[in-house]
């Protein structure tokens, strides 16, 4: 529960009221679930908190839609007053299950579709809101964060213009490269970490797991996820290893430079069950390549924790390499669209965030310190410790 001693007392900005844009509605409506329980409770313990206009109520989300013309163009309407609340807009940039008509056929919704859609909903918010908060779980275009040749730099482009729209909030979660925040030196960007819902569900999954460093290694499969793979390194005092890629930079396929090889450092991973950490599984050919590295170096299991799962190439291949005994557990978060088929595959696990939204919506609605909900040490350890 989000409800630290500092909530009790404190007074919200404003009364607080959630927006899902199209591919949300779920997770708005359970993350509304957890808000009710939260106040709920606080109510009992703070009668005061009763008085307060908009505290408690049936629901907290807003109703609207993002309908289009048959041409494929679109617009944002809001379906109730908004003026004068604490708004929090909800989008999710992955969702390709979202469908629209376009002269005739049904597209399918892109990442630009969706982040026009956001802009439309802040445009019909009209400024009549107090504040507007934009949680944008995968950061929209967040592996464009940078310039190596005459090309552009979309994320934060993006950041810059939502920031102009007069949003004062930006959340996300595990941005692909947290610097790109300095586009906007003088606006809030949060960007936090799903670390102690991995291991919840790692220890759910895989509940004969051994935490010691004679039995389990983190592994970053490259070294843009350094520093996710020291972190749960030194929370459960383990050893890490790491993969470097070397890259063929004269070819370009599919917008990047292809991969040649997984170079390999640290200790001998043999015997041990190896815990692979990284932001997000795109195709998936690199991580299944780390994992065949590992198996061929004696690793007993290899499990992998990954923020955002795409699978853009779809699952065979991860049905393939479980059945061959080198991918034993795949875990991500239910922070973007998950498919139906996904969510049978018996080697995969789901971290849910959904309490954890609504303790980063609770607190920042009372404009309180966001920091003991982005500090997940405690709540690992505590956790461990009942596991060992």
């Amino acid at each position: 529960m989000a409800s630290s001693d500092n909530l009790l007392h404190a007074v919200p900005v404003a009364p607080l009221k959630i927006l899902a844009l199209p591919g949300c509605e779920n997770m708005a409506e359970s993350i509304d679930s957890y808000l009710r329980h939260f106040r709920k409770e606080r109510v009992q313990k703070n009668a005061a908190k009763k008085r307060i206009y908009g505290y408690q109520a049936d629901s907290f989300l807003v109703h609207s839609e993002c309908p289009r013309f048959g041409s494929g163009e679109g617009k944002g309407i809001i379906k109730e007053s908004v003026r004068g609340v604490d708004l929090f807009l909800l989008v999710d940039v992955c969702n390709y299950s979202v469908t629209y008509p376009l002269f005739g056929q049904m597209n399918h919704m892109s990442p630009d579709d969706h982040y026009q859609n956001l802009k439309r909903i802040i445009a019909a918010v009209n400024g009549k809101a107090h504040r507007i908060s934009v949680i944008m779980p995968f950061l929209y275009e967040s592996r464009q964060h940078k310039r190596t040749n005459r090309e552009s730099l979309d994320c934060a482009m993006v950041l810059q213009e939502i920031s102009r729209m007069n949003v004062t909030n930006f959340i996300t979660f595990d941005a692909h490269d947290p610097r790109v925040q300095n586009s906007i030196p003088l606006h809030n960007f949060d960007n936090f970490f799903p670390t102690y819902q991995f291991m919840k569900a790692l220890l759910h999954s895989e509940p004969d797991i051994q935490l010691n460093n004679d039995h389990l290694m983190i592994i970053s499969p490259d070294e843009g996820a350094m520093s996710r793979a020291v972190y749960f390194s030194n929370v459960l005092g383990v050893d890490m290893g790491m993969f470097y890629k070397r890259r063929d930079y004269s070819i370009i396929e599919n917008g990047k430079n292809p991969i040649v090889a997984h170079e390999f450092l640290g200790a001998s991973v043999e015997g041990k069950d190896c815990l692979v950490i990284d932001d997000m599984i795109a195709s998936g050919g690199s991580m299944i390549d780390v994992a065949r590295q590992l198996k061929e170096r004696g690793a007993k299991r290899v499990i992998v924790c990954t923020t955002f799962g795409l699978f853009t190439e779809g699952l065979e291949r991860f049905d393939e390499y479980h059945k061959k005994g080198i991918i034993e557990k795949i875990i991500t978060t239910n922070l973007i669209y998950q498919t139906p088929e996904l969510l049978t595959r018996e080697w995969y696990e789901s971290a849910r965030m959904e309490k954890y939204l609504a303790s980063i919506i609770d607190t920042m609605n009372h404009d309180v310190s966001i920091a003991p909900i982005m500090n997940n040490t405690t709540k690992i350890n505590k956790m461990l410790k009942k596991h060992r």
